[in-house]
């Protein structure tokens, strides 16, 4: 059973659309480890919630889900989230049986020291930590700082052969153990909110078109991708396999408003001010502003953000797929991305599922999303 953190006050509120068993679903969802290639678990969480949402599934031979409304329409439109997240791979052990490790997506090294860690095996879990020389033991004149090429994993064993023994070879995946939890009654933290949460809320869209008997006018593709953290490629092969005439992907943004961020480079982004619309190329200028509009007729509030030349997200692999797809992103302001304390705002998740859910009813069988008009 979920270890819940959710106090009756959570439950009650009469404006909240999330409930307890999606909320419970989160939790388990967040916990559960899903790095970058290896992510099926965590789809089979995520479709076995969406099921009775949905008409049918796609799945592709790399691991990206789909759940379909409406399989049968001509007209597709997508929404998106990736389901990978950050971890580290065993590159090398020494002769004295610590471990040395490679990125496998963008994972931060100087969170590293000091944390806990779980080892991807096939006899199953092995757990380590990320050991760091003690503070007495350290030159105080020049003190060195971690980096990628001298943390190290400690796993309990004084050789080479006692870490294979285990099942740790090169090659296995490693992941951090951090779980879910909730602050001051309404920030949601964990690891790899980002981009769980974005197959959180794009569930949550199904969930609520099927509760409400809203009949879709278009083929709805719910999509989880996979190896975003390493280059969008789950968005890359899923997007030929749909053909979508329209893409709306979620994902996460930095709150810019915590120390040591510089608001002229990064933009002024606050969790819990709603939904951050993005500007940039690969966003379509029509469907963005039929999103924006959608947001202000339901006095649903939201954020905008300049991303320059790519926003980083599947938004650019299905913008620029199939001789162009009229693709816009809607993000999640998150602080502390790529650490085991990503945070974001409750009322920043239950907006961004209002405006996908809302944006969704404003779309027709054969919308046009002209670049002229």
């Amino acid at each position: 059973m979920p270890n819940l953190y959710f106090s009756k006050k959570i439950f009650m509120t009469t404006k909240s659309i999330l409930t307890k068993s999606s909320l419970s679903f989160l939790e388990t969802y967040l916990n559960n480890a899903s790095p970058t290639g290896y992510e099926s678990n965590g789809q089979k969480i995520w479709m076995n919630y969406l099921k009775p949402y949905v008409d049918t599934f796609i799945t592709d031979t790399y691991g990206s889900a789909v759940g379909v409304i409406n399989p049968g329409a001509k007209y597709k439109v997508i929404i998106e989230g990736h389901s990978d997240e950050i971890s580290w791979y065993v590159n090398y052990i020494t002769a004295e049986g610590l471990i040395y490790v490679i990125r496998n997506g963008g994972s931060d090294h100087q969170i590293a020291p000091s944390k806990r860690v779980n080892i991807h095996t096939k006899k199953g879990i092995v757990k380590g930590v990320f050991g760091w020389p003690a503070i007495h033991t350290r030159n105080r004149g020049k003190e060195e700082n971690a980096t990628l090429h001298n943390i190290f994993i400690d796993c309990g064993c004084s050789t080479k052969e006692e870490v294979e023994k285990l099942g740790v070879h090169v090659g296995c995946v490693i992941t951090y153990p951090d779980e879910f939890m909730i602050l001051n009654g309404n920030k949601f933290v964990c690891r790899a909110i980002d981009n769980r949460m974005g197959g959180f809320m794009i569930a949550e869209v199904a969930r609520l078109l099927k509760e409400n008997k809203k009949k879709l006018p278009f083929g709805l593709y719910i999509i989880n991708s996979v190896q975003e953290e390493i280059g969008l490629r789950g968005a890359e092969m899923i997007t030929q396999t749909i053909k979508p005439n329209v893409a709306i992907v979620t994902d996460v943004c930095h709150d810019t408003t915590t120390p040591m961020i510089e608001k002229k480079i990064e933009g002024d982004l606050q969790m819990g001010k709603g939904p951050v619309i993005a500007y940039a190329p690969a966003v379509h200028n029509t469907l963005r502003d039929l999103i924006v509009d959608t947001a202000e007729k339901n006095k649903i509030p939201f954020q905008r953000h300049a991303t320059s030349r790519v926003t980083g997200t599947d938004t650019d692999a299905f913008a620029y797929s199939n001789g162009g797809v009229p693709s816009s992103l809607i993000s999640l302001p998150l602080r502390y991305m790529h650490t085991t304390v990503e945070m974001v705002h409750r009322k920043d998740v239950e907006n961004v599922i209002k405006l996908i859910y809302e944006s969704l009813l404003r779309i027709e069988a054969d919308h046009n999303f002209s670049y002229f008009e």
